[in-house]
């Protein structure tokens, strides 16, 4: 099996903010502004509340406005909006990034783990704010084990013909493009859905302690495998990650299936 850690959601270029750490432990990862996507910041909601509003309450100077169109990929999470019926979680891949993956061999059983840009936040006055002196992370906030590479559009499922690698007409026509469905269960774990979203732990925090958010604290079992992107990034004692790449491939040795069994239960 391979690892696949593919990182997501608002970043320092596309957002210009961290993901919020919403103060019940929920890992909100944002859509990236793309004024080709078929969503609008202030149609997605989470518990009735509008995504431009946590984006605006977060940072009040966000040059966002509520009309601006975003791309929802992957798209995890069922309540943001209306779905057609049959509708599961999805995420597309298109260009050079799909074409690493193909080149790394990431094919049906393999597993996304998706991490961003995150950080605390805590409700003030009634607003909701960046918790004063918590740390810029990068983490693990959902996964999705590969149960189905849809590659021809025009015959995709109808509930899935508003995912932006369908809907976004330039996307569509790229001739690199791809859209990951999930396994009903994950097969190496029993009862364990194929795909879903985490909440906050330690544990899922890739980021060293003390240190900035690419520099992670992996376990020193990874030292023994190759990571693709991540070319001479051991340190002494940690690993930079990437700051090019949305993907980073790695062939699942025993330990690091382990490891990720720790991180989704």
């Amino acid at each position: 099996m391979k690892i696949i850690l593919s990182r997501k959601g608002f970043d320092s270029s596309n957002g210009k903010q961290p993901n919020p750490i919403m103060p019940d432990g929920t890992l909100l990862s944002l859509p990236i502004p793309d004024k080709d996507g078929n969503n609008t910041f202030d149609s997605l909601l989470w518990e009735g509340v509008s995504y431009y509003d946590i984006i605006s309450s977060l940072k009040p100077k966000t040059k966002l406005q509520p009309k601006d169109y975003c791309h929802l990929d992957p798209d995890l999470r069922k309540e943001l909006k209306d779905r057609l019926p049959g509708w599961m979680p999805a995420f597309g891949q298109a260009g050079s990034a799909l074409t690493h993956l193909r080149n790394y061999g990431v094919t049906e059983g393999d597993l996304f783990l998706f991490y961003g840009w995150f950080k605390e936040t805590e409700v003030i006055n009634g607003k909701l704010a960046y918790k004063k002196g918590a740390r810029d992370l990068h983490l693990i906030y959902a996964y999705m084990q590969i149960g189905e590479i849809v590659e021809q559009m025009d015959k995709a499922p109808e509930w899935l013909k508003d995912h932006p690698h369908i809907g976004d007409q330039k996307v569509r026509n790229d001739k690199k493009n791809a859209i990951f469905l999930p396994t009903e269960w994950l097969s190496f774990m029993d009862n364990i859905k194929g795909c879903d979203v985490l909440t906050y732990r330690k544990d899922r925090i890739l980021t060293k302690e003390g240190m900035t958010r690419r520099c992670w604290d992996l376990p020193a079992f990874f030292r023994d495998v190759d990571i693709s992107n991540n070319p001479n990034s051991w340190k002494d004692d940690y690993f930079l990650s990437a700051a090019i790449g949305q993907e980073f491939v790695i062939d699942a040795t025993q330990e690091i299936m382990n490891w990720v069994r720790k991180i989704i239960l």
